[in-house]
């Protein structure tokens, strides 16, 4: 009885860290086709709350330029071209930067993604939205964004393929 009860502990203990792994080892992937969805004329603007934590692992500073898009499942999206700044040390080794972006009102932020163009590098690792409706919501990216393309996380369950 004590060795079933035993491998029972043992079969439940390793099956719930197999899950809490999986969660882990989420990574951000290109977006094939991006385009800003400038249709949302007359809908509500919020404010959003966004903090970037830049790796120790990164290059020293960054001259490129970043831009950032995130969204909802419905298609809602916020956009914010060219965040970078050299001149006020943006998005330096080891730095927190944070900044208020307004954009249309989204329900549960479910994707993000991160544009850079430039030569420098950069890598985040992490990025968190707080929204006044919407819970705060945090993307883990710890390794350098590609050049030119959008890179991210879509945790959006059907809705939002086509949404970014």
């Amino acid at each position: 009885m004590n060795s079933l009860l035993l491998l029972l502990f043992v079969f439940f203990t390793l099956s719930h860290a197999n899950s809490i792994t999986n969660l882990q080892v989420e990574s951000p992937q290109p977006l094939k086709s991006f385009s800003i969805n400038e249709t949302q004329n007359g809908v509500r603007s919020c404010s959003y709350t966004v903090k970037f934590k830049t790796s120790c692992s990164s290059t020293v500073y960054t001259r490129d330029q970043i831009s950032l898009a995130f969204g909802d499942a419905y298609g809602n999206q916020v956009y914010a071209p060219r965040l970078d700044d050299p001149a006020s040390r943006t998005f330096e080794r080891c730095s927190t930067d944070t900044f208020e972006i307004a954009g249309p009102c989204t329900y549960q932020v479910c994707n993000l993604y991160l544009y850079r163009s430039g030569y420098d590098g950069w890598k985040p690792e992490s990025v968190t939205v707080y929204g006044y409706y919407t819970s705060s919501v945090t993307f883990y990216y710890n390794t350098f964004i590609p050049n030119g393309i959008w890179y991210g996380f879509n945790r959006c369950n059907g809705a939002s393929a086509s949404a970014m």
